[in-house]
């Protein structure tokens, strides 16, 4: 496999709720590099297209849309920042409603070649974790490394539902489960990129393990693997 300048491609696939922006982000702090959270993009792309009044039926007027649109990840102060055509919407695109909505836009084709190109563009040298439902299969199916972080539906809902309730939302245990199978639902059976898990990617189970427990798996998985490529060059 030919080496990227700046290091590995380390993909983190996996269902709604699952930790893996968590993961993502503090994998690449432990690693060095960089986090691009397709996640968040999609979800400000969601936003975007919610607050134009675009209609989602209408794909001649959502790839219009998507021509000019301006997604960036930004750290500021420390914290990762997302702009929506220049306007900070890091805590808009985080509420249940925009995740539903985001498995919609998701698989619009317009919207899906758009966020590609620009994720493509930033991962291609190397030294990037990425994480979402299609990094490993769709947008970097060459990662030198591809894991798939899942837990069960009702550890993913406990962490959603205390999430949400530390957020000031007002919502149920019960309904909160029922939208992470919806969730489920959708990103499996969209007919674009569908949530899956790469053939030769690493599955790790969260619902039992701590944040730092994930984190040794990934980091020791990821440090053998760039020593072994090192060795070779």
């Amino acid at each position: 496999m030919k080496s990227r300048p700046d290091g590995i491609v380390v993909a983190i696939d996996g269902p709604s709720g699952a930790g893996k922006s968590t993961i993502a982000r503090q994998l690449a702090d432990r690693l060095g590099y960089i986090q691009i959270d397709t996640g968040a993009m999609y979800r400000a792309a969601s936003l975007l297209l919610l607050r134009a009044g675009v209609d989602l039926a209408d794909l001649a007027a959502v790839e219009q849309f998507c021509q000019n649109i301006d997604i960036r990840l930004e750290v500021v102060s420390g914290r990762q920042t997302v702009f929506g055509n220049g306007m900070d919407v890091t805590d808009q695109i985080r509420t249940p409603e925009m995740s539903l909505l985001t498995s919609k836009t998701s698989t619009l084709k317009p919207v899906r070649e758009a966020l590609l190109k620009s994720q493509q563009k930033m991962g291609n040298r190397g030294g990037v974790v990425l994480e979402g439902r299609d990094i490993g299969t769709v947008v970097f199916p060459d990662a030198e490394i591809k894991f798939y972080l899942s837990a069960s539906v009702e550890e993913r809902a406990r962490r959603r539902f205390e999430e949400l309730i530390s957020k000031g939302e007002q919502v149920t245990l019960a309904d909160t489960v029922a939208d992470v199978v919806e969730r489920d639902r959708q990103d499996s059976e969209r007919d674009i990129a569908p949530l899956r898990q790469a053939d030769d990617a690493i599955l790790v189970d969260s619902s039992r393990l701590t944040v730092d427990e994930v984190l040794t798996i990934m980091v020791t998985i990821c440090r053998n693997k760039i020593d072994n490529m090192e060795s070779l060059i």
